[in-house]
């Protein structure tokens, strides 16, 4: 969404929030924008404890509000305007908002919060472009963390937010964990930290998940990758019998069968190759070393059968234990 115009204000992430008169916070994740506005809130507390706090639906906005609430009290308070759901906004909040840029109120920060789509596009044109670079307004992107190397290096982001040194094994068993959303995620890794510490290894995250059906998926992801067939059907029936769900297994072995994708045939320093990659430097090496043995022909065919696989898992066979042992073996007999 950030690139939809040449943006001329000034563009950030969500960790750098910071107040101005008006702020964009673009993107579709909520929680990178939920904690955006509080951080914004939060400066303007600290700076002014009597700052006025109005929130705005623009879906249901009425003509005139926005103007209403800028308009200043009795006392001169600073106000924060936080409007939500820009992406539907009514006509009249549209042409209000328009009308604002052109005149702002003093000692007033407008965030504007639009998850993504076309609707109100004109008006982040105008707030990206020079009516927005001279009131000196900012846009915060909150992209959806998708990637598995995105959703790891966030979670590696917030263990350093809070001062903690993380095993990069531990975190990758705990974003397999916390699969569901960000918000949940970040919940686990602050409560890991304040109930274990600031050195987190594999044995407090498997402490802290146990009872998530998720984190023993990568055991037998683990084992697969590793070649030992025995241990890795074990490890899944094992895991089915405890009542694991299928998709979370299949989504472990496949982000292991994607990062061996990824390096297969690549050749140079593990920290070059990582950059190329959009992957941790450990994370190459480890995929390096999980290739081994393993065709180009064959890994491909691994590619295929995954997506398969889905399918099969989600009502395209009558038999889904069988689609998903296949794929285990499969991996774990590197395709032969």
């Amino acid at each position: 969404m950030a690139g939809s115009t040449k943006a001329k204000i000034a563009t950030l992430g969500s960790e750098d929030a910071r107040p101005a008169p008006v702020v964009l916070i673009s993107g579709p994740e909520e929680f990178l924008a939920n904690r955006a506005s509080r951080t914004i809130r939060d400066a303007l507390r600290n700076a002014d404890p009597a700052v006025e706090i109005h929130d705005v639906d623009a879906a249901g906005y009425t003509a005139g509000e926005l103007f209403t609430l800028a308009s200043p009290s009795l006392f001169a308070e600073p106000r924060l305007i936080r409007v939500e759901s820009v992406e539907k906004a009514s006509d009249a909040f549209l042409d209000d908002a328009k009308r604002y840029l052109a005149a702002p109120a003093d000692d007033t920060t407008l965030v504007l919060r639009h998850a993504g789509g076309m609707r109100g596009k004109a008006l982040l044109d105008a707030v990206r472009g020079e009516p927005g670079r001279t009131l000196g307004a900012i846009e915060i992107v909150c992209p959806e963390l998708k990637k598995d190397a995105e959703r790891l290096a966030f979670a590696q982001a917030e263990f350093r937010r809070l001062g903690a040194q993380v095993a990069p094994n531990a975190v990758r068993m705990l974003v397999a964990a916390y699969a569901s959303g960000l918000g949940e995620l970040a919940g686990a890794i602050e409560q890991l930290v304040t109930d274990r510490g600031t050195r987190i290894g594999e044995d407090d995250v498997e402490r802290a998940t146990e009872g998530r059906v998720e984190a023993g998926a990568f055991k037998v992801a683990d084992a697969a990758t590793a070649g030992n067939a025995s241990e890795a059907l074990t490890l899944l029936r094992q895991a089915r019998l405890a009542g694991s769900d299928p998709i979370p297994l299949l989504a472990a072995l496949n982000m292991k069968v994607r990062a061996m994708a990824r390096v297969f045939g690549a050749r140079g320093p593990s920290g070059q190759l990582a950059k190329e990659f959009g992957m941790a430097p450990w994370q190459v090496e480890r995929a390096q070393r999980e290739t081994r043995g393993w065709r180009e022909a064959d890994l491909a065919r691994a590619i295929d059968l995954a997506a398969e696989t889905e399918w099969r898992l989600k009502g395209g066979s009558r038999d889904p234990e069988y689609a998903l042992e296949r794929y285990v073996l499969f991996i774990a007999r590197r395709g032969r």
